[in-house]
């Protein structure tokens, strides 16, 4: 399964990863907007949404890519190591 983490916090990259790789998932993670944000996200299988720390531009185009690619879009208010723990449990049972 593919995961773009979207928001989040800088010092929590390689955190996110390592959680990510625990459950078998490839992620790229994006804590900074970045001018092609849009064509680096690609056609992943999950986008996670940390709202909190997130700009509302990255959030829209972050949806709008993954509205072209059908990929599953979970928002999360907390960029915490549980909550993404919790929402790769949830979505990797399924």
């Amino acid at each position: 399964m593919s995961i773009v983490i979207v928001g989040g916090h800088d010092r929590m990259v390689g955190q996110y990863k390592k959680i990510c790789k625990a459950f078998h998932c490839k992620a790229k993670v994006f804590t900074q907007m970045a001018g092609n944000l849009s064509t680096q996200i690609g056609t992943p299988d999950l986008i996670i949404l940390f709202t909190n720390t997130v700009s509302h531009k990255m959030v829209r185009c972050a949806v709008t890519e993954g509205e072209k690619c059908h990929a599953d879009i979970i928002r999360c208010h907390t960029s915490s190591q549980a909550a993404l723990t919790e929402i790769l449990q949830k979505a990797c049972a399924q």
